[in-house]
């Protein structure tokens, strides 16, 4: 082979896994990159969400919903057990509303201590890769109400520290994964004298966006500021990281319709991201009462009227 050929062919295979080695590394890149920018605005009182008995299976329970209240919720929440995987086809479904899903992964069949040691690695990858090709924003939480007793990876079952380095070892994943579309909720239930320090719980700015609190109004008697406000104010203590009332009601025995006034009353009197209500039938006692809107005509037009006021922020 002559000298001029043998340069040029070698020309020609440098240029040629170059540009090979290029194409594999824009591959690479863009199955590691989410498609959008995973901030969601955190303006007060932006936020109108609900949980309904039907998702992630059927998306009809929140469309009557929204029918009732006259308003399109903007996060629309589903509960996740272990090890399902994310719910591609209703989060998408939830998209066209121009709603974000709010999906909380709940270990109910794991071990926290094996979730931190890394032993269900392949699930949450597979979850991380689900979430991340979704493309849009979503919110998650793990857990939820963990310093309350009446789960299992929660107060006097698992340690918080175990509860600790499992979070930030799921927050860590989701993130080598490239789920960088997630806004993580760090969901606890309103304090309680039976509940753990919350403290204890806490896994540190850098593994949570969002905090979370659940609380319901029981009682004729309660208030905004006794399900709530001391709750806020301990997590104020330690992080000025916006709170969402994620999951709340009031049921037909506290005086529902007042209750849900002040609700809204509160939640922008304390400032609050918003709140998610929980719209499921429940009969089993006071701690679980029939929370749906539906039904209620006092409460469906106060619901109404103060979900009228909000201007909420769409994805």
């Amino acid at each position: 082979m002559r000298p001029r050929l043998v340069t040029l062919v070698a020309v020609v295979i440098a240029v040629a896994s170059i540009a090979l080695a290029l194409i594999g590394l824009i591959r690479f890149s863009s199955a590691k990159s989410p498609a959008v920018d995973a901030s969601l605005p955190t303006a007060p009182a932006s936020y109108l969400g609900v949980y309904a008995a039907g998702p992630p299976q059927r998306y009809g329970p929140v469309a009557r919903f929204t029918t009732t209240i006259g308003k399109q919720p903007n996060l629309v929440g589903y509960y996740s057990g272990w090890p399902e995987q994310f719910a591609t086809s209703f989060a998408e479904t939830v998209h066209q509303r121009d709603a974000v899903p709010l999906v909380q992964m709940d270990p109910t069949d794991a071990s926290v201590a094996a979730i931190a040691a890394g032993e269900y690695d392949d699930y949450l990858r597979s979850f991380a890769r689900g979430a991340r090709e979704f493309g849009h924003a979503v919110v998650i939480g793990f857990g939820h109400e963990m310093n309350a007793s009446w789960y299992s990876w929660g107060y006097r079952h698992v340690k918080a520290s175990t509860f600790v380095a499992a979070w930030r070892h799921i927050v860590s994943l989701f993130r080598t994964q490239g789920a960088d579309n997630v806004t993580w909720l760090w969901t606890i239930n309103q304090d309680l004298k039976s509940t753990g320090p919350l403290v204890s719980w806490w896994p540190g700015a850098r593994y949570v966006t969002w905090v979370g609190i659940d609380g319901y109004y029981y009682r004729p008697s309660d208030t905004f500021a006794s399900v709530f406000g001391r709750t806020i104010a301990q997590v104020r203590a330690f992080t000025r990281k916006p709170v969402l009332l994620s999951e709340t009601a009031a049921g037909a025995g506290a005086d529902q319709a007042a209750k849900v006034r002040d609700l809204f009353m509160g939640m922008h009197e304390y400032q609050v991201l918003g709140l998610v209500w929980f719209d499921i039938a429940q009969h089993q006692g006071i701690y679980h009462q029939d929370w749906r809107v539906e039904g209620h005509p006092a409460a469906e037009t106060a619901f109404r009227l103060a979900a009228s006021r909000l201007t909420l922020t769409r994805p």
